[in-house]
């Protein structure tokens, strides 16, 4: 069974941000056979669960995995729910419906250039994915605790049961991301 990888980014980024860019060298270099998945996911959270489900039912055959960071993280979590696959979460969002209420209005991609606006339905649409009860066996969630936009606290509360990597400092964009790669691989069972 051939392995597929999506990698979720998180709110206002893209496939060229930094982490997206090393995991895609890390596979391509040492696990060509796995592929890796990383699109520009849709701004509306509705818009986004559509787009990433079509891509997973395209191959209904593969194994799937999860990466997501942060908002991705978030997504990534509803995802590994609703068709039981593994996830590793990098700093992820667990209630963004909270914390994006204070981007409600019009937000520009710095990566792409789109202009597109938030709404207070984004809210009530990410409050609706929420997934209270998870499959604590289907996560790897990687927190670093110096991370300026959300509160690892809250990301270890709800994956306490999970495999969790709790580091020390460290900021949101998950400082040394690239020496984790190793240990992504492993608990995906590549």
């Amino acid at each position: 069974m051939h392995t597929d990888i999506l990698y979720l980014h998180g709110f206002n980024s893209s496939p060229q941000s930094f982490k997206a860019e090393l995991a895609l060298q890390f596979f391509q270099q040492y696990h060509p056979h796995v592929t890796l998945h990383c699109p520009q996911i849709a701004s509306s959270p509705v818009g986004a669960i559509e787009q990433l489900t079509e891509i997973i039912e395209l191959k209904p055959d593969a194994k799937w995995c999860f990466i997501g960071s942060s908002l991705g993280g978030y997504l990534s979590t509803y995802l590994s729910e609703k068709y039981q696959c593994k996830a590793v979460l990098i700093n992820p969002a667990v209630k963004p419906y909270e914390l994006l209420s204070d981007y409600i209005g019009q937000q520009k991609n710095p990566y792409t250039g789109e202009v597109y606006q938030v709404s207070e339905q984004h809210m009530h649409d990410l409050k609706a994915i929420n997934q209270q009860k998870i499959t604590e066996k289907n996560y790897q969630v990687m927190v670093q605790t110096g991370d300026e936009v959300l509160d690892y606290r809250q990301e270890c509360d709800k994956y306490q049961r999970s495999t969790l990597i709790v580091q020390q400092g460290g900021d949101h964009s998950f400082i040394n991301f690239e020496q984790m790669l190793p240990d992504i691989a492993k608990f995906l069972m590549l």
